[in-house]
């Protein structure tokens, strides 16, 4: 017991002794500042964390943004047991020991078990290797936190099992909460004391510590525990006293530190956003530093790659010229040929297309053999026994030097790995490229059709993105062009939060699970569509899922209070569009928005009906001239009636205006063509069809049975109908 209380006593000293920075440190997430691009309600890793679910991560930032304090937090909200290690003080022989402890654990408790490794830059390769084999098999879940950079100091195959968040300096904003609240904490601050800290005194402290809190506080403690109170007990702080209790850190340049990779970062990304004003500037500052020349010049070769390439296939050419002429005449005349290639990369057209190199690599690893096809073998060789090279069209043989045929293998027919932009040399191809590709796609149709892909419950794919290609192609060109149209004009930010409404698949989340990964995408799905929508989530690896609810007021409400939507899009039918539940969603809606929210909606209205389909197609199919019309003339006012009414529209601007957001909008109209089969009349004419219930409401069973047969009688036949689309783009005027 004696040992005890001595123990509890001992903490208490340790924690009364400790300096304010450790003191003030956050024990909750809702304690927790700054840091909002990965913590804020509704981010991935607050969801993680509230949820016992954190996986392997790696924590990357500067001294002072809150790694070891959040990884203290997660402690406390894991059910699993929680060890620590500093890379600096522990060796392999520490190491195993944590590993045996976790395997004991795990096997007579069934207890998980995390291991936070501060530092953890500072073990080496051996270290590291020995923690993989245990990380792989689930025994540990580790979390590190280093300040050096992890994809030069962290074991590769470590980092590829971890997932990286990247902390940055604390802004003004969060600085000031720390001061603020270092003042007025009564237990672990300073708010038992009378402190007048002048503001001049605070922005300087604010200003000059780097975003780092554990600056900003020592510097505090130091202008507290070293300034004389007055008469009246008050502590005051000026901004003298505050400039002698904190220094500014010059910003060094070192070759092999960050400031080297940090720096040659900005020069690329400078001549990527075509700005030859800052190329020139982080050029200047490498060579003052002292950078090697033919460094630069090999990451602008890269760059004449990856981030020009075809848009201007000049761009390499100039920059291993200049290279050259640099090599011939040295500095300090050298600096002409520097500049140049900077200036040409910087100002020149862009186009990183070239990398759908690494698509087509990656599917030769997924893929197993690939045969080639027939047609394209070796005539020369097996022509005779196995038929190799028959079928094969010269192009040379062809008008324009071209002729459609097959040329990956048959398990590859509908992939697309390289995608032109529309800018410089490649910009000029990608109209006949298309066009090519349209003629050689339309070879495959027959094949894709007999080899459709059905989504089940319980499947697992984690190859996304050929899940997705392959439901584009079954789909449609227009429905693609129509989910590039929705989320086109979109200011797109990775740690958006993104609501989707009324999905008909997951197809129309492709866009912001691509741009938002950091942040959060929720679907609000209308009840038919849910289960579809349920069974395809299973695609996703279940941390990059997003949120499935249905598509009503109750579900929206019930999201949690301090989520907001930066981004809200979908395409709305015109059933769902049209349903006075619709319009009720839109205020609750609004109040999950920022000062920024973004919303862009396509409302797509069929201008013809069944009907009137029906009727167009038998006047140019049907050989009997004396087709009685009578019925479907009566159907066709009706439909009339009931599709061109604007006043829902009209209605939705109105509510939306009232709301408080600025909109513009914009219409056009496609021609949909329906092949006519069994299912295309039961979708129509049964019961419960909102066609049913609208237009053929009170029918006869006689009407009906006429109406399905002047449907039959174009079985297997194509029939059109007429859309028009509105999209409407609006911002949130908070």
């Amino acid at each position: 017991m004696h040992k005890d209380l001595f123990a509890f006593h001992g903490e208490q000293l340790i924690q009364n002794n400790a300096p304010l920075a450790d003191r003030l440190r956050p024990q909750t997430l809702d304690e927790f500042v700054g840091q909002d691009h990965i913590l804020a309600e509704g981010r991935l890793l607050r969801r993680s964390i509230v949820a016992d679910k954190v996986g392997n991560l790696l924590l990357y930032g500067p001294p002072g943004v809150g790694k070891t304090t959040l990884a203290r937090i997660i402690a406390s909200n894991t059910l699993s047991h929680f060890s620590v290690v500093n890379a600096a003080l522990a060796g392999i022989k520490d190491l195993r020991s944590e590993i045996e402890f976790a395997i004991d654990r795990l096997n007579k408790y069934g207890k998980r078990t995390i291991l936070f490794i501060d530092e953890v830059h500072r073990f080496n390769t051996a270290q590291q290797d020995a923690l993989l084999p245990w990380v792989e098999n689930g025994t540990l879940t580790l979390i590190g936190a280093t300040t050096e950079n992890p994809y030069f100091e962290v074991n590769k195959a470590l980092l590829s099992r971890s997932r990286l968040f990247r902390l940055n300096s604390l802004n003004s904003k969060a600085l000031h909460q720390l001061l603020q609240r270092a003042l007025s904490n009564k237990e672990r601050g300073y708010g038992l004391k009378l402190i007048n800290l002048a503001s001049e005194a605070k922005d300087h402290l604010v200003n000059v510590c780097n975003g780092d809190a554990r600056v900003l506080l020592n510097a505090l403690e130091l202008a507290v525990e070293s300034t004389i109170a007055n008469q009246d007990n008050s502590i005051s702080i000026d901004l003298k006293i505050a400039e002698d209790s904190i220094q500014k850190r010059a910003v060094l340049y070192d070759k092999t530190g960050d400031a080297h990779f940090d720096t040659i970062s900005a020069f690329i990304k400078s001549l990527r956003g075509s700005d030859p004003d800052a190329a020139l500037f982080w050029l200047a500052r490498m060579l003052e530093a002292g950078e090697n020349p033919r460094f630069i010049f090999r990451r602008m070769l890269i760059a004449a790659g990856e981030d020009i390439g075809l848009a201007d296939p000049n761009a390499i050419v100039i920059v291993e010229s200049c290279a050259a002429a640099f090599d011939r005449i040295g500095l300090p005349e050298g600096i002409y040929p520097l500049a140049q290639a900077t200036l040409y990369l910087a100002s020149t057209e862009k186009s990183n297309s070239v990398k759908a190199i690494f698509k087509a690599v990656q599917k030769v690893k997924d893929s197993q053999k690939q045969n080639v096809p027939s047609h394209l073998k070796d005539a020369n060789r097996d022509k005779e026994a196995f038929g190799d090279g028959i079928g094969y069209r010269y192009p040379h043989s062809f008008a324009r030097n071209w002729v459609p045929q097959q040329y990956l293998p048959d398990s590859l027919l509908n992939e697309i790995f390289w995608e032109p932009t529309e800018l410089g040399w490649e910009g000029q191809r990608r109209s006949l490229l298309n066009e090519r590709r349209s003629e050689q796609l339309a070879l495959c149709v027959e094949v894709d059709e007999q080899n459709p892909l059905t989504i089940t419950s319980g499947k697992v794919d984690n190859d996304l993105e050929k899940w997705l290609s392959r439901q584009v192609l079954q789909e449609g060109e227009r429905l693609k062009s129509l989910m590039h149209k929705l989320w086109s004009g979109i200011h797109w930010k990775k740690n958006h939060r993104v609501l989707v409404l009324t999905p008909s698949s997951l197809l129309w989340s492709l866009k912001p699970l691509r741009e938002a990964p950091e942040g959060g995408v929720v679907l609000a799905v209308t009840e038919d569509n849910y289960p579809r929508l349920l069974a395809e989530l299973d695609v996703l690896a279940p941390i990059e899922r997003p949120l499935l609810i249905d598509s009503k007021v109750e579900s929206i409400k019930k999201l949690e209070e301090n989520l907001k939507f930066e981004v809200i899009g979908g395409r709305i039918p015109w059933k769902v569009f049209s349903e006075t539940n619709f319009f009720k969603l839109w205020p609750i809606i609004t109040e999950k928005c920022t000062a920024h929210t973004e919303l862009s909606l396509i409302i797509s209205n069929p201008c013809s009906g069944p009907a009137l389909s029906l009727k167009k197609s038998l006047e140019v199919y049907s050989n009997n001239k004396n087709t009685d019309f009578s019925l479907l003339n009566d159907l066709i006012m009706k439909e009339e009636k009931w599709l061109n009414n604007q006043e829902h529209r009209d209605k939705f601007i109105l509510l939306l205006e009232k709301l408080g957001w600025n909109i513009s909008f914009e219409e056009w109209t496609e021609i949909v063509y329906q092949k006519v089969d069994n299912s295309i009349i039961k979708r129509w004419l049964n019961q419960g069809s909102e066609y049913q219930e609208i237009i053929l409401k009170n029918s006869d069973t006689e009407k009906l049975n006429r109406l399905k047969k002047l449907f039959k009688s174009l079985d297997g036949r194509t029939i059109k109908q007429k859309l028009i689309h509105t999209k409407l783009l609006a911002k949130y005027k908070n």
